[in-house]
């Protein structure tokens, strides 16, 4: 059995259903983030973008990766509003066009390359690495997070968020709420302890940790009222049983934010800076 964050499905998955997440979800592909409740989803997302760049303390001028980038529309939304020279990667080629064509009619300081996160080349170091839900997609996590770190300049910021499981759950909780996200969503979850983990063994200090459930389980309701559209399940028909099961991971999605069980958090962390790294040593 392939696992389910299989790279070349992932790939497969993207390219083929690139078109129809712009058009249920537009440009960003990654949750909202509500401060009053009643924000349109738009807003939502710009909120999501705008919270981790003040958390990651985005300046002007920062030279920033964006590790599985999607359409670059965060990459790009940090190139205008911060004046940010921004590279971003992701290993679906559509994706990659996409966000190169816009960054090339936007005349913005972004370049968005195709290229593996976990086999990430560089000649160069980075003043922020920023990962929106995308690691949840990768199969070797150490060995990610030890690359990623020696991309980072002294002092420099790693900014995630990412889906996770809660702690600690049974057998039976494991197979109800985070088997079917993962099978549909085409990830595996792991919780945020284990992320802390990484990041500490790789010489990088936890600046914030934070969990973002309550301000981003409404994505989910939002969704949940655009795929009862009949229009979607007669696409579903036509591009098979993955997309099936991608639908009706939605409901799991949700299952999983009442419950508790499903974990969207956030991470902030900083490299060594040069002194630091010299007295460490």
């Amino acid at each position: 059995m392939p696992r389910s964050n299989d790279k070349h499905r992932i790939i497969k998955h993207y390219d083929v259903l690139s078109p129809y997440y712009r058009s249920l979800w537009g440009e960003h592909l990654h949750h909202g983030y509500w401060i009053r409740g009643d924000e349109s989803k738009e807003k939502a997302q710009l909120q999501l973008i705008e919270h981790l760049a003040r958390l990651a303390k985005v300046k002007p001028g920062s030279d920033i990766l964006d590790i599985g980038c999607g359409f670059g529309a965060s990459g790009l939304y940090l190139a205008k509003k911060h004046n940010a020279a921004v590279t971003g990667i992701t290993i679906s080629p559509v994706q990659a066009e996409t966000a190169a064509k816009a960054a090339a009619r936007e005349q913005l300081d972004a370049k968005f390359l195709l290229m593996d996160a976990e086999a990430m080349h560089f000649q160069k170091q980075f003043d922020l690495l920023w990962s929106v839900e995308s690691i949840s997609h990768y199969q070797r996590r150490e060995e990610f997070f030890a690359s990623a770190a020696k991309l980072l300049k002294p002092g420099g910021l790693f900014a995630i968020t990412d889906w996770f499981k809660k702690e600690n759950l049974t057998p039976m909780e494991t197979r109800k709420f985070i088997h079917p996200i993962e099978k549909g969503m085409l990830v595996e979850l792991q919780n945020m302890h284990d992320y802390e983990r990484f990041l500490i063994s790789n010489g990088l200090q936890i600046m914030h940790r934070e969990i973002l459930n309550e301000n981003c389980a409404k994505t989910w309701d939002l969704c949940l009222d655009i795929i009862s559209d009949k229009a979607f399940w007669a696409l579903a028909v036509k591009l098979g049983a993955d997309f099936v099961s991608y639908l009706k991971a939605f409901q799991a999605m949700r299952a999983g934010f009442a419950s508790g069980n499903f974990v969207y958090g956030l991470f902030v962390a900083r490299a060594a800076s040069s002194a630091n790294a010299g007295s460490n040593a």
